[in-house]
């Protein structure tokens, strides 16, 4: 018999995080979370995406032992200002029983039709800014830090229980030698003297501090258009800066201004930390920091985290000056390969940003949806 129990304290959240060690424990391909930063997400005190949105957790045990979890969440500003009656669903990791995940879901259908939503959607998380969606393809490669991963059997339990596939993302990597400056050296040139466009170069985080409300403004303008889509408000601005920013290697973070010195394109790489977490295994404390603070300083290979393009100047290029200034930043340190985070399938502006390089895809996942009523 399957019992579910909602979770409330801290020490009862930890469990829920903590979860995941135990199911992918001989996994050479999950990467563990930093089980602080992970609290942390799910802290109404310290998470500012709970002023507009809530959440509820749940565990599912069989025989006296967690078999099971669920994050339930409702963005409120993508169901009141979006009208987007959308019940999402997150931090989804299950053992390969059928009653388990029903047992899961079945609590976030309640929730959601005891709000009067239509439909619910995952796995997401509360934000653009999470992970999202369940590996269908890619089992035998390391996740980045900034994916989920999960068994092959997931599949199945959507499908088993009525879930029709809702949205659809791709994965893929080059290698950097891929990487031909004749496609963009010459054009980003033109292109900086026809808009008078200037490309900034950083050097510490101190740096890049001032540019970041302009960075989170233009994300919300480019992606806008974008499925699913949940603009960051001002207050979560300054969570993510403290969150995100200092991760990131200053010079691999890319922006350009036009002659007011306001923001028309900018891009965030990340090294990959996936490896150092593992060695970390969701402590900072009192190695784990070391092994991520080696792989800021000399990981080889990039995520290509977000990229953005004031709408007014897409399509005239812009994208060939960043890729100029990763160029020559990616030349000088030696980096081998470079990883795309998560994009949909229907993103067909992204797709043709990135064609010179011919991408291969390593790995595809989906969100599943249910209507409910």
């Amino acid at each position: 018999m399957i019992t579910v129990k909602e979770l409330f304290s801290k020490k009862e959240l930890k469990t829920f995080v903590k979860f995941p060690f135990k199911l992918y424990k001989d996994s050479p391909y999950w990467v563990p979370p930093i089980i602080k930063q992970e609290l942390e997400t799910f802290n109404k005190d310290k998470n500012p995406i709970f002023k507009d949105a809530e959440a509820r957790y749940f565990l599912a045990y069989k025989n006296n032992e967690i078999v099971g979890r669920i994050a339930a969440i409702i963005n409120w500003l993508e169901v009141k200002d979006q009208n987007q009656k959308k019940m999402r669903f997150g931090w989804f990791d299950f053992i390969d029983d059928q009653e388990v995940s029903a047992a899961l879901l079945a609590e976030v259908e309640r929730i959601g039709k005891e709000n009067n939503l239509e439909y619910t959607e995952g796995p997401v998380g509360f934000s653009n800014l999470d992970k999202v969606g369940v590996m269908t393809e890619g089992f035998d490669s390391i996740a980045p830090m900034v994916t989920w991963y999960n068994h092959p059997y997931y599949v199945k339990h959507y499908e088993a229980l009525a879930y029709k596939i809702e949205k659809e993302y791709s994965e893929s990597k080059f290698p950097f030698e891929n990487v031909k400056p004749e496609f963009f050296k010459k054009a980003q040139e033109l292109i900086k003297r026809r808009y008078q466009l200037t490309a900034l170069k950083f050097t510490k985080t101190s740096e890049v501090m001032p540019y970041t409300d302009k960075m989170f403004d233009l994300f919300n303008e480019s992606y806008s258009s974008l499925s699913s889509f949940v603009a960051i408000t001002d207050i979560q601005k300054e969570y993510f800066k403290k969150k995100f920013i200092s991760f990131v290697n200053p010079e691999y973070i890319k922006f350009v201004v036009d002659k007011n010195d306001d923001l028309v394109g900018f891009a965030i790489v990340m090294p990959a930390f996936a490896k150092a977490l593992q060695k970390a295994n969701g402590k900072l404390f009192p190695f784990g920091f070391k092994h991520i603070l080696k792989a800021k300083k000399k990981s080889k290979d990039v995520i290509f985290y977000l990229i953005g393009i004031h709408p007014s100047y897409q399509n005239k290029g812009v994208h060939a000056v960043i890729f100029n200034e990763y160029y020559e930043t990616f030349t000088e340190l030696g980096i081998k390969t470079c990883y795309r985070t998560p994009e949909l399938e229907d993103n067909e502006a992204i797709h043709k940003i990135w064609k010179h390089f011919f991408p291969v895809v390593y790995k595809r996942r989906k969100t599943f949806r249910k209507n409910l009523k």
